[in-house]
């Protein structure tokens, strides 16, 4: 019966573990020439309600990869209402880009 037991806690602890490690970060920063996009992920998850299903996977793949938005940023993802552009778009639940370069875009 002991070995079980070991077993059992030995998996918990890998699967507690592994949901620590998988936690997404608070921020992302992506790197553009009109200056850094910083992307608050916390800010964005508590509007949301802590449910992840209002973005992933529907907007944004739920993964580590380096995710690549530059070709289908601004008009084409407000048009789309893809991306970023899901909210923030005219009339949208958030800002939009036009006019609103600064509130994204950051130079040092």
């Amino acid at each position: 019966m002991r070995p079980v037991v070991a077993f059992l806690l030995t998996l918990t602890v890998f699967v507690a573990l592994s949901a620590i490690a998988a936690k997404a970060p608070d921020k992302i920063v992506f790197e553009t020439k009109m200056g850094n996009v910083t992307f608050n992920h916390k800010a964005h998850v508590d509007r949301a309600g802590g449910k992840c299903e209002t973005c992933h996977d529907k907007l944004f793949p739920q993964s580590r990869k380096p995710i690549n938005f530059k070709q289908g940023m601004h008009k084409p993802a407000e048009k789309a209402q893809k991306s970023c552009g899901a909210c923030h778009h005219p009339g949208g639940k958030a800002f939009e880009t036009k006019g609103n370069c600064k509130k994204c875009h950051v130079r040092k």
